[in-house]
Parts: structure tokens; C-alpha cells; sequence
């Protein structure tokens, strides 16, 4: 606040002075917030409809598993069966009525080593995966399994976008005195993920995180809507800019708060 005295009369004047890109921030992801809210009842509707195939699924790579006679094949029906096993926990969770997090103590940097090796197992012939990783990053309570997902989803985007002679990048950074939202927090993580593809269509760029909303031909437009979903509820959020030729998509997660 900057107090201005007008000598010689008797009113003084009193300006407050406001960080206006902070606020514009925190105005954008309240609405991100709002949207994801609207969208949690159509979610836990297809979550419901997408429990039905992946018992079919496992049971169908079980038996595949029992008829291959080499090992090295047998590690690709593991990964489908831990996969929809995975999937199926993640399912159960996103219909049961308080959807609570199973926390536990993680690096955030196993979890992205964990996405980068199944997206390279899915597209073996690229692009390129580097890392970016600040060591400093402290370990954090959160759910792993839905950390995986949200993540997978985010990256497994970059990768088709970027295509076999593109790059993606995982980078990790630490925010201090961070605002998610509406909350302050003293220690903040954020992880971003980048790609040099042509970038999100103008016309679904406020909308990419909306159910159904997707720029690929034959995409469902439920990934970033789940990874959303994953996000919010550990308290962060996702946020997104796009040009042609770099794509970033930034997570937020709270590392510890100010009450902590």
C-alpha cells in the first residue's frame, strides 16, 4: 500500500497495489477446478462401463501366458495382466462412494521411471523419452497407482503427438510458497511434460479436459479428464499451453502445506 499526501489539502489518497498475474492464475484454475467438477458424474459413469472388458482382457492374456513356451514373450502378458489388474483397482476406486487415496511414501521420479518404461515397451520405435529430474524433490504421501495413471495418460499423449522421430520430456521441479488454486502451499511439486508435436487444435484448446473432447482420430477424449480427476483429488492440478511445435502440460502437487 502507497500513501500519497496532496500538500496543501486536507484528503489523502491511498493505492493497493495487487499482483495481477497471480490473480489471473488463480481465477484460471478455479475454473479448471469448476470444470473437472462438472465432469466427475460422466466419469464415474464410464468407469462403471470400462470394468466390463478387462476381466475378459486378463483372462484372455492369462491363457496366452500358459501357451507360450519362450520367457522373454511371457514378460509382455505380465505387464497386460498387471496392467489390467491395475486398471481394475483404479476402476473400483473411481465407483466406490469416497473414492479414498491409499497414500503411501513416494518419489515422484520412481513413479515417471515406471511410465517411461511401459510407454517405451508400447512404442519401442520412439520418440525419444528424456529426463529432466531435480534430485532435491522430497519424498511425498500419495497414491501410486493413480499417480501412474494420470501420468500415463498425460505422457502416452506426448508420445503420440511428438511421433517416432520426435521428443518428449519429463521434467521435475520444486515451488516454494506455491498457490494451487485457492491454497497456499510452502512446498509444491510440479512435473511437466512436453512434447515437440504440432500442438492442440485452437478450436479444443479451453476444452481438452473436458470428457469427449479429443484432437486424435479415434481418441476417446477420456484421458485427460481421468488424469484431472487423479490430480484433484491429491489436491494439484493440471494445466496446459500449446503452439505448434511445444506442447507443456504442467502438474501441480502439494508437497507440504502451510498448515504442515
Amino acid at each position: 500500500m502507497l500513501p500519497l499526501h496532496q500538500f496543501g489539502a486536507f484528503v489523502d489518497l491511498l493505492i493497493e497495489l495487487h499482483q495481477v498475474d497471480q490473480q489471473l492464475r488463480i481465477t484460471r484454475e478455479e475454473q479448471l477446478i469448476s470444470q473437472h467438477q462438472a465432469s466427475q458424474a460422466l466419469i464415474r459413469g464410464l468407469a462403471h462401463e470400462i470394468k466390463n472388458p478387462l476381466g475378459g482382457l486378463r483372462g484372455a492374456a492369462q491363457l496366452l501366458e500358459q501357451e507360450l513356451p519362450d520367457k522373454a514373450l511371457r514378460e509382455y502378458t505380465r505387464i497386460i495382466i498387471e496392467e489390467a489388474d491395475r486398471l481394475q483397482a483404479l476402476m473400483n476406486q473411481m465407483l466406490a462412494p469416497n473414492r479414498v487415496l491409499l497414500r503411501h511414501r513416494l518419489n515422484i521420479h520412481c513413479v515417471l521411471e515406471h511410465v517411461r518404461a511401459l510407454l517405451i515397451a508400447e512404442s519401442p520405435q520412439g520418440p525419444e523419452i528424456e529426463r529432466d529430474y531435480d534430485p532435491s524433490i522430497p519424498d511425498f504421501d500419495a497414491d501410486q497407482d493413480r499417480l501412474v495413471q494420470a501420468l500415463l495418460n498425460i505422457v502416452r499423449n506426448g508420445v503420440s503427438a511428438a511421433g517416432a522421430e520426435g521428443r518428449v520430456v519429463l521434467r521435475t521441479r520444486v515451488l516454494h510458497q506455491f498457490t494451487i488454486g485457492s491454497k497456499r502451499h510452502r512446498l509444491a511439486l510440479r512435473v511437466d511434460v512436453e512434447d515437440d508435436g504440432p500442438g492442440i487444435p485452437d478450436a479444443i484448446k479451453d476444452r481438452i479436459f473436458f470428457p469427449m473432447v479429443s484432437g486424435r482420430s479415434g481418441g476417446t477424449g477420456l484421458g485427460l479428464p481421468i488424469a484431472q480427476e487423479q490430480i484433484t483429488q491429491h489436491g494439484g492440478l493440471i494445466e496446459c499451453e500449446s503452439r505448434p511445435g511445444r506442447t507443456l502440460f504442467y502438474v501441480y502437487l502439494p508437497l507440504q502445506s502451510d498448515n504442515e
